[in-house]
């Protein structure tokens, strides 16, 4: 919280903390509200976190949430104007203005992209205002689901999530950790690359050009994931921009 108030304050960024269920309690979570918004940062992408590596399912902390939809019931209290045990806030400051996750090529815990879909439809009625994506490589799987979301009365937008591969281990580890296919037009190029360098090449060109179609189909707002692609990244917005 402190790292994105000084971001905010110093460079004039808005910035959007993620408020998530993993190794939170309730208490927990209403004091970063409360540090939020009396840092002025009113915009947070509520989550609900990874499970433990060697768990098999989501454990919640003891006082915590299982769900997305229950961090999203106690930010809509404070909202109200009341804290997590019912007790009223005094002094109300800005409501808070949330946006919540959604899986293209479906959350790897859901039985089905129906019900996956479904989860994301409830997290629009309960309030969120809108959805970014995990990472995809194949555009098609994201205008397919979104076209999908549309159909089931999701009209939040829906913003694609982009992560430039930048390593030959990557190639195998992205796709394995983050739950997505290689398209097999990338896939075919990167067994190609021999060398770390030649990967994040193929990954900047993949990227941008994802990147440009995004954009000719009216996608207005893309989300970069950053770890470990700094550099392409910044390479990838010099070449779409």
């Amino acid at each position: 919280i402190a790292i994105a108030a000084a971001i905010q304050r110093r460079y004039h960024v808005p910035v959007i903390p993620h408020l998530i269920c993993s190794g939170a309690t309730r208490e927990d979570i209403e004091y970063e509200l409360i540090d939020l918004q009396f840092l002025d940062i009113n915009n947070v992408l509520l989550l609900r976190g990874d499970k433990a590596r060697d768990d098999r399912m989501f454990t919640p902390t003891p006082g915590g949430y299982s769900h997305t939809t229950e961090l999203i019931g106690q930010v809509n209290r404070f909202n109200e104007g009341f804290f997590f045990d019912g007790s009223p806030i005094r002094h109300r400051g800005e409501l808070f203005h949330y946006g919540v996750a959604a899986y293209p090529e479906k959350h790897e815990e859901a039985p089905n992209m129906e019900m996956d879909m479904a989860r994301l439809k409830q997290k629009q009625d309960l309030g969120a205002a809108y959805a970014v994506t995990q990472l995809f490589y194949d555009n098609a799987r994201y205008f397919s689901f979104v076209e999908r979301a549309r159909k089931m009365g999701i009209t939040i937008p829906i913003i694609p999530g982009i992560k430039p591969f930048a390593k030959l281990a990557q190639l195998t580890q992205v796709p394995k950790t983050f739950h997505c296919d290689m398209p097999q037009a990338l896939a075919a190029e990167a067994v190609k690359c021999s060398t770390d360098e030649e990967a994040r090449a193929l990954g900047i060109a993949w990227t941008a050009q994802q990147c440009r179609e995004l954009y000719a189909a009216g996608v207005s707002d893309i989300h970069f994931y950053t770890i470990s692609a700094i550099d392409s990244v910044v390479e990838v917005l010099k070449q779409v921009l």
